[in-house]
């Protein structure tokens, strides 16, 4: 049974989504991957609403079992960790709404788990985000590729313990108690 884990590279003007299937045996399958484009010359509640909608159609095409977010970081530009946030929320906002697991993953969290290498540069995310999937060439725009590597990394460390607002796990679905088991079983062989 596998793990439907939807990625979601965080930005105002462009959103990453990538979606994978991630065995137990950590072999993980291409499902999809876009980017969602808001007009940077647009007002900001017109580009929130164009951003959610495409957040909100790639949930409800592809229902994941658990969502992967970029986890918003520091930066120097204000204005663009700003949009990245306002991005991002909408994204735990569409996961929590249907009772999603989110699990939130730094830049370099990723980039080690994807890499080895947790200041990998992004052509190296890509190179090995291909290689993971078996495509025969790197996806893109990079903006994917990063929401693919997230969803990769959310499965690969454990992607269905997501804390509740009292500090629990999250109940799991059957489909999702079925992977635990099995990823359960398949680490216990390794």
């Amino acid at each position: 049974m596998s793990l439907r884990v939807l990625g979601i590279d965080p930005g105002l003007t462009r959103c990453g989504v990538g979606v994978v299937d991630v065995e137990p045996n950590r072999t993980a399958v291409l499902v999809h991957y876009s980017v969602v484009r808001s007009d940077s010359s647009a007002d900001i509640d017109q580009r929130l609403l164009v951003i959610g909608r495409g957040i909100d159609a790639a949930l409800d095409e592809f229902a994941p079992d658990a969502v992967a977010v970029e986890r918003v970081f520091a930066q120097h530009n204000l204005r663009t960790v700003m949009g990245t946030a306002q991005a991002s929320g909408l994204a735990l906002h569409a996961a929590a709404k249907r009772g999603l697991p989110v699990g939130l993953h730094t830049p370099s969290e990723v980039k080690a788990a994807i890499t080895g290498y947790g200041n990998a540069e992004k052509k190296q995310v890509q190179t090995m985000v291909a290689r993971v999937l078996g495509l025969a060439e790197l996806p893109q725009p990079a903006d994917a590729a990063d929401a693919l590597a997230l969803a990769i990394c959310h499965a690969w460390r454990g992607g269905l313990r997501a804390p509740t607002a009292a500090g629990a796990s999250a109940t799991l679905t059957p489909a999702q108690a079925a992977w635990a088991r099995a990823e359960k079983a398949a680490r216990g062989r390794v």
